[in-house]
């Protein structure tokens, strides 16, 4: 469950980074369509890849269930990590992708 965790933080991220306004405000310069593109592109990709880690740990019963719990949770702490702590929000995306295939190896 802890990688599906880190990869749909890592997906909403990902998401919201590929908006306009959230990149300017974290990053400094608009992005360019093709990383717009690009970044809601691996969001998605990733949310996918999580839903993939959650009903292969336990099965459809569960890991669905698992599953958009740790959606819920990794959606209220990026809304809560965005207004007070921009940055600490950006480092944890940076840990959460490089964690999570030490996590995917560790599962097999």
């Amino acid at each position: 469950m802890l990688l599906a965790l880190l990869l749909c933080y890592g997906g909403f991220t990902a998401l919201c980074l590929s908006m306009d306004r959230h990149h300017t405000e974290l990053l400094g310069r608009k992005p360019s369509v093709r990383r717009r593109q690009g970044m809601r592109i691996h969001g998605w990709l990733l949310l996918a890849l999580s839903l993939w880690a959650a009903v292969s740990a336990t099965g459809w019963g569960l890991g669905l269930v698992q599953w958009f719990a740790v959606l819920m949770l990794s959606g209220l702490l990026l809304v809560l990590l965005m207004p007070y702590h921009p940055r600490l929000m950006l480092s944890l995306a940076g840990v959460s992708l490089l964690a999570s295939p030490v996590f995917a190896f560790a599962q097999c």
